[in-house]
């Protein structure tokens, strides 16, 4: 049928493991961006110095960046269940104890089991969403939909506990997150999967690091991941900084990045199918320096809103469509998925510090001119990627 979507093609055992995992990445959204809002809570209540806090971060970053080759190993010898529901648990463990110690050491540990768990389940859904849907863009842009939706909520959550709760407010965050990810062990729980990932003779292992298409594709994902971070993380800043606009107006933008982004997703779900993965990468990273250069040529306020939305949905379906490229290597190796996260992760952690360096050392625009580079990048790792793919039909054809 020219409309069937890839969830009326599934059985009844597919669809409960999307539903799962739809939702365990939206709690997902949730719990990773909050961290940013309840940081400064956290260190008030403790009296924790700049130093420990940024650690905390770093830690939860570190866990995260670990999750990568953990979560692709350790289904190998415990089975896939097991292993998620073992390292999604995590963070249950991790924000209980934010909840009830201010040990400088305990909550280092605290915040590396967040983002264990985070990277872990980040790793197992974009497995999961890739295997049962048989890679669809579709699939993984709604998949990655729903995390955008948790990410918008996450401030909204901290905001209404605190006027609940007052000084207590971050604590009842850290308690509806901990029900949540309960839910969300419980959910894998019940999963009925594969235990032994299904490879090919010879595939358990790092063969596919041999492969010049997947090194492509995780380049286009550091690209991206370095860019998409970069600009999340200073894009305020610049805003004031430069005396562009007022904080509460750069703040609004911030929001309205991710409501984009959450347009866009949404779109590629629903006519990801329809159009050739080549061509949805084309035009998306495009799309993402055209809009990135009108954000960094102008002062007008009017214009770097229409940049600031155009960003966020050209940026929309980079991150799944480039995960779906490499499906048919992610299913027959368990670990191309962590390594390929593991790659976009460096980027991501990489990318916000130089452009610090060179905010410090140059001004806050020559920082975020650095991201044009990145972007630039991504872009003809895509092109590279088309030619690739050309080539590889032409010499089918012979």
């Amino acid at each position: 049928m020219q409309h069937e979507n890839f969830y009326t093609r599934l059985d009844k055992r597919e669809k409960f493991i999307l539903n799962a995992v739809f939702y365990v990445f939206f709690v997902n959204g949730i719990f990773a961006m909050v961290m940013g809002s309840l940081l400064p809570l956290i260190s008030r209540e403790y009296g924790l110095s700049d130093t420990l806090s940024g650690s905390l971060i770093s830690a939860h970053s570190l866990g995260n960046l670990a999750a990568g080759f953990v979560a692709g190993v350790l289904p190998l010898y415990l089975g896939r269940k097991r292993s998620i529901v073992m390292l999604s648990s995590f963070v249950v463990i991790g924000f209980t104890l934010m909840i009830v110690t201010g040990s400088p050491l305990l909550l280092l540990v605290a915040f590396l089991f967040t983002g264990i768990s985070r990277g872990s389940v980040s790793n197992f859904n974009n497995t999961m969403v890739n295997e049962v849907s048989d890679s669809s863009p579709s699939a993984l842009s709604f998949l990655h939909s729903v995390f955008a939706v948790g990410a918008i909520l996450a401030p909204i959550l901290v905001i209404f506990s605190t006027k609940i709760a007052g000084d207590n407010g971050w604590r009842l965050s850290a308690l509806i997150i901990v029900v949540l990810t309960s839910f969300s062990v419980f959910f894998f729980s019940r999963m009925e999967m594969k235990e032994k990932v299904a490879v090919k003779e010879g595939k358990k292992g790092y063969e596919f690091l041999k492969s010049k298409v997947f090194w492509v594709h995780a380049g286009i994902l550091f690209f991206y991941l370095a860019g998409e971070a970069t600009i999340n993380g200073w894009i305020v800043k610049y805003f004031v900084d430069a005396d562009i606009m007022s904080i509460g107006y750069a703040q609004g933008l911030a929001s309205m990045l991710w409501m984009a982004i959450l347009a866009g997703r949404l779109t590629v779900s629903f006519y990801g199918d329809r159009i050739k993965k080549e061509t949805l990468l084309l035009v998306t990273t495009t799309g993402t320096v055209l809009f990135y250069f009108l954000l960094l040529s102008t002062t007008n306020v009017t214009l770097i809103t229409i940049a600031i939305f155009g960003i966020g949905l050209s940026m929309a379906g980079i991150y799944p469509t480039t995960v779906s490229k490499v499906g048919k290597t992610i299913k027959d190796f368990p670990m191309a998925m962590g390594v390929l996260l593991l790659l976009g992760g460096v980027g991501a952690i990489v990318m916000p510090i130089l452009t610090g360096a060179l905010s410090d050392a140059f001004g806050i625009y020559a920082g975020m001119s650095a991201i044009v580079v990145v972007l630039i990048m991504m872009m003809v790792l895509v092109v590279l990627s088309i030619l690739q793919g050309r080539k590889a039909k032409a010499d089918a054809i012979r």
